[in-house]
Parts: structure tokens; C-alpha cells; sequence
């Protein structure tokens, strides 16, 4: 990490400037594994109290760790009855039937480049980009991602850089080409400075 954080501060004295700010670097991981995935799902769209609940609940309910064995066995109902809308329900039956047909193989992940691993996830109903992105950052641990459709991201961007407006993807990727290979960990520092991180 002491590779990562000089060339940050050497190549951009900008973002030097915040990670000075916000101190060492200290990113919280979580296992690549069907749980994290179930989490992520879980967590979107509500907030992070609301999120918390619904989730002790389907872990009630299904047992722990959550597995895709086990949610495949409770019935909409039941998993409406954690909290849970029928929209997300479908996307945790959906993700449970295509890891227990194989196909999604949580466990081939870690070996793919960054792009199959987000083509892997969205072909799940309910993962997008942004938590595929989020699953390589903070499951996969993969050290050069920029999630261009996160709005903290966005927002530290047009604050830092002095922009007119929150940026598109071409122009993030022109400010953050000078991050590569850490634009993950450029990521968790533009979070911190918002104090708002994103989860999963």
C-alpha cells in the first residue's frame, strides 16, 4: 500500500492533498463469496439502518452464513416477510437458482479480468455495474477500478477538480488516468473525503 499511496501523491497533487487529510488508508473487506452478493442486493436503495434490519431478518430466516441453498428453499412470501420488496425477492432467487445450476461460479471469479467478472454479475437480475464494481473493490480486491457511476465519486470529482457540474465517464476517466494501477484506492480516498463510503 506505501507503492500505491507515493505514486497517488506524486502524480496527483490534488488528491496528495486529501489523502493527507483523511490519514491512512483503511479499507474494510468482504469475502468473494454468495453472502457479500446477497448483502449487496439487500443494501440497495434503502438506507444503511433500514438495510441492517432487513438483513438480520433474512438471516433469521434463512440461517447463517446466508448460502444459496438456503434462500433457495424459502418460498416469495417468506422473504417478503424479512423486509424484503418482490422485486429484490426475485433477485436473491434468481442469483440463488443460477449459482446452484453453475452458472455463476463465485469461486472462478477471483482468476477472471475485471470486465468478465462485471459480465459474470450482471447477468444476475438486480446486479448493475455499480455493485459488480463494488464487488471487485471490496470482495475481489482489485486495486484499479473506477466506478464512473457512483455519485460520490462524482460529486469528490466536481469538488476537487473545480468542474461545472458532476462529470460524465470520459472526463472522470481523463482526471483518474493519472491513478492507474490505484484508482480503487484513489476511490476509497474521494469516499472518505465526503465521509459518505460506499458499501457492500
Amino acid at each position: 500500500m506505501r507503492q500505491a499511496l507515493a505514486h497517488l501523491k506524486r502524480r496527483d497533487p490534488v488528491l496528495r492533498e486529501v489523502i493527507a487529510a483523511a490519514g491512512p488508508y483503511r479499507m474494510v473487506y468482504r469475502k468473494p463469496d454468495f453472502d457479500t452478493l446477497v448483502r449487496s442486493i439487500v443494501y440497495q436503495q434503502v438506507s444503511g439502518k433500514a438495510a441492517v434490519a432487513i438483513y438480520r431478518r433474512l438471516e433469521a430466516k434463512a440461517g447463517a452464513p446466508v448460502t444459496a441453498e438456503r434462500i433457495a428453499r424459502l418460498r416469495t412470501p417468506t422473504l417478503r416477510s424479512a423486509g424484503l420488496s418482490g422485486q429484490k425477492a426475485s433477485y436473491l432467487r434468481d442469483l440463488a437458482r443460477r449459482t446452484l445450476h453453475g452458472e455463476l461460479d463465485l469461486g472462478r471469479l477471483s482468476g477472471l479480468p475485471d470486465e468478465e467478472v462485471i459480465g459474470q454479475l450482471t447477468q444476475v437480475r438486480g446486479i448493475g455495474v455499480w455493485t459488480a464494481q463494488m464487488f471487485l473493490i471490496f470482495a475481489l480486491r482489485r486495486p484499479d477500478v473506477l466506478p464512473v457511476t457512483d455519485l460520490g465519486i462524482r460529486t469528490a470529482m466536481k469538488q476537487l477538480y473545480g468542474l461545472s457540474e458532476l462529470p460524465k465517464p470520459p472526463a472522470m476517466h481523463e482526471i483518474a488516468a493519472r491513478w492507474i494501477p490505484y484508482r480503487s484506492v484513489a476511490s476509497w480516498y474521494l469516499w472518505r473525503m465526503l465521509d459518505g463510503p460506499a458499501t457492500l
